[in-house]
């Protein structure tokens, strides 16, 4: 069996349940075509480099697949007739990746920053310097 990324991108009228239960679909085809699925990750609603269908965002997920081809075809086949999915991307890698993707990464560096930010800060924005006037 090979190795895939699986990228999609989901109009954004639907909700993040909604995007949870098509994960959950890619899942299960993939798990009945003989495949298994390693990490699923939900990027949150994205702004687009560019519109598609005169849409702005969409939801972004990762998908990392070990299944054999035939397998991959058939869920490409049915994110093509899907009404929710706007683009979707596979790409063959040599190794699935189990740490955090670049996206998640980023994004929990900026939450321990702002974490520590406003632990820092008083209530009124300014720094605590630790001296009592």
């Amino acid at each position: 069996m090979a190795y895939y990324e699986h990228v999609l991108i989901a109009r954004p009228e639907i909700s993040p349940q909604q995007v949870d239960a098509l994960i959950e679909d890619i899942t299960k085809t993939i798990q009945d075509l003989g495949g298994a699925i390693g990490k699923t990750e939900y990027w949150g609603l994205r702004n687009l480099t560019y519109r598609i269908r005169k849409n702005r965002k969409g939801h972004y997920a990762l998908v990392n697949i070990d299944a054999p081809a035939a397998a991959v075809h058939e869920l490409e086949r049915r994110l093509r007739i899907n009404e929710d999915v706007m683009r979707f991307k596979t790409i063959r890698v040599e190794a699935l990746d189990e740490e955090p993707s670049p996206i998640l990464a980023r994004r929990d560096r900026e939450e321990r920053r702002r974490a520590r930010r406003e632990g820092r800060e008083g209530e009124d924005g300014l720094e605590f310097t630790g001296e009592e006037e």
